[in-house]
């Protein structure tokens, strides 16, 4: 078996081509492996077996600096860096991430698991070694799904000026995570179909030489393409055409479906994790949508290239027609299109992952909320409970956005909240809007009378004494456990609060229970700098009243079990309870 002898890049340019084919082979079969046990960004890796190997074949890594594009494509570039055994023994999947990752090896250059990065993050290595006046190559790798975002095309356009070694391979399988948007992509169609020989030519037109592979998975014709370039004194592109999903017949077939993937049986392609309850908050987000479009022909959902996030499947997106807007890989373009949309009378949805929400912050100041127009955005996996690997984590969007003025951000506990949240949202032409999704679903069946346009009242759901409880949205259930836990400790009976909004202060429930009320605790699903409890606590500040804000520290996390995190921020009932017993006893 050649894999296992590849310790090193050199070992593999010890090989010769039959052999090289042989290990591409191998490579694959360890993807499978690995994803058909693990889970992971399936699609893009086994597309790019044979241009990793090339590339390694070619350059001298890490000498020659390689920068892979959000890092969906990077496993294959793993196991030929001394990492292949989290592919091939089930006992070290857990040594690897599934982004670069410099903490793991030295050709690794940067954490990557956001979109359109490595052309500007690699431009900056080459500046650096010119500045340094050192040699060696420096390889940007982007998907085309990655090109759709405003930053690779900066770094492209900085690149046709740098008049040094800078390559940018384009990996072009004509797919995003789902299909791709946009207007680029004609041009890439029209070099797909002219063997790259279009006059009509993107990266020429930035200022790069190009090279164009028509099979990118042609070991031969890469290592040839490479050999070209390297050295170069010049920036150049080189364009090479691959298939997502190579070498496993269903992610052939279905390029969406299988771009990332649950663990699965090889044979049916079917998962092997057990479904979840009967409904989720994408299925329900997706229903309501189409419903609502039905009625209303100005209601559209926008999407930033990831459409199932909110439930619309390529069927939905179909029957939505022209009122279902995906935008590329471009959140700033999404957020600051649905402020226009919304000031000319319509009536925006932007679904977005916290993790993304991030990357727009300007724009969602700027052209939404200094405008005040009326765009919903539902931000989800905005929790502990949410991904867990560093470049993905949704527990920091609280600070980021409920400090923007004139922004409502709302905090659902139910599936019924969130539907009345989002119908108010949609309805209304006042105010910016967020909704912080759940993960878990939760539905009790109870009507939402609560008019969500009288801002900031929050609901009283247990009235007590000596304590209260402030649990903000899906931490609710947190704060009916802790508050019986209080109980049986202590015979005293807490006030229990849903306050429904992030943004603004209830001062009059706040005021009150100034009257009979010791200890107020704050209950919040993120990083507690600049959140939800902090207002709270300085609401407080200068009276009697003791607060004390239960959430998480500011810190990256990685791969993070969820309860050890809970238990080190002191975020179980038991611990919550003990904290308020000591606040009541001192």
């Amino acid at each position: 078996m050649y894999l296992k002898k590849i310790n090193a890049p050199e070992d593999v340019r010890q090989l010769n081509t039959e052999e090289l084919r042989a290990l591409a082979e191998e490579m694959r079969q360890a993807l499978l492996f690995r994803l058909s046990r693990h889970g992971g960004h399936f699609g893009p890796n086994f597309g790019m077996v044979e241009a990793t190997i090339a590339l390694h074949y070619v350059f001298d890594s890490p000498k020659d600096k390689i920068v892979y594009d959000v890092s969906h494509q990077s496993y294959p570039h793993k196991m030929l860096t001394g990492r292949k055994n989290a592919y091939l023994s089930e006992e070290h999947f857990e040594d690897v991430s599934g982004y670069t990752n410099p903490e793991e090896s030295e050709h690794d250059f940067f954490n990557v698991g956001h979109t359109s990065t490595s052309v500007s993050l690699a431009s900056g290595l080459a500046k650096a070694r010119d500045l340094k006046g050192e040699d060696g190559n420096v390889i940007a790798v982007i998907g085309d799904g990655s090109l759709s975002g405003g930053e690779a095309l900066e770094g492209l356009d900085f690149a046709g000026e740098m008049h040094s070694n800078f390559i940018v391979v384009i990996n072009d399988n004509d797919m995003s995570i789902a299909e791709n948007h946009g207007g680029l992509y004609r041009n890439l169609k029209l070099l797909r179909d002219t063997d790259g020989k279009a006059e009509c030519n993107l990266f020429r037109a930035m200022g790069l030489d190009y090279v164009f592979v028509k099979d990118g998975n042609d070991i031969e014709a890469l290592i040839a393409a490479f050999r070209q370039v390297k050295d170069s004194k010049t920036p150049v592109a080189v364009h090479i055409v691959t298939q997502k999903g190579k070498g496993y017949a269903l992610a052939e077939q279905h390029k969406e479906e299988w771009h990332w993937h649950l663990p699965f049986d090889i044979a049916t392609g079917k998962t092997t994790v057990p479904a979840g309850g009967e409904k989720d908050y994408d299925t329900v987000t997706a229903e309501y949508l189409l419903k609502k479009m039905q009625e209303d022909a100005s209601v559209c959902a926008i999407t930033s290239a990831t459409p199932t996030v909110f439930g619309f499947t390529k069927e939905l997106r179909e029957r939505a027609g022209k009122q279902f807007i995906d935008v590329g890989i471009a959140e700033e373009h999404a957020a600051a299109m649905a402020s226009g949309i919304a000031k000319n009378g319509g009536k925006p949805f932007w679904g977005v992952y916290s993790s993304f929400l991030q990357r727009t912050y300007d724009q969602i100041s700027q052209d939404i909320c200094i405008n005040q127009n009326a765009v919903t955005i539902a931000v989800y996996t905005a929790s502990v409970y949410g991904m867990n690997d560093v470049t993905h984590l949704g527990i920091y969007d609280i600070p980021m956005i409920s400090n923007i003025p004139n922004l409502v951000y709302l905090a659902p506990v139910t599936a019924e909240d969130y539907l009345a949240m989002l119908d108010w949202s949609l309805e209304q032409t006042e105010h910016p809007v967020a909704i912080r999704v759940p993960i878990q679903y939760i539905s009790d069946g109870k009507p939402v009378t609560k008019n969500f346009g009288d801002l900031n009242r929050y609901e009283m759901t247990q009235e007590g004494s000596e304590i209260a409880i402030v649990a903000l949205g899906s931490f609710y259930p947190l704060g009916v456990a802790a508050a019986e836990k209080i109980a049986q400790k202590t015979g005293i009976t807490p006030t229990l609060i849903n306050p429904y909004y992030i943004t603004g202060l209830d001062t009059d429930c706040l005021e009150q229970l100034k009257e009979n009320h010791r200890v107020v605790l704050t209950l919040e699903d993120g990083v507690l700098d600049g959140g939800f409890g902090e207002k709270i606590a300085r609401f407080y500040g200068d009276s009697k009243v003791r607060t004390k804000c239960f959430g998480l520290k500011k810190e990256f996390l990685d791969r993070y079990e969820v309860s050890e995190v809970l238990r080190e921020n002191h975020l179980t009932a038991e611990q919550i309870a003990e904290d308020a017993v000591t606040m009541l006893a001192e």
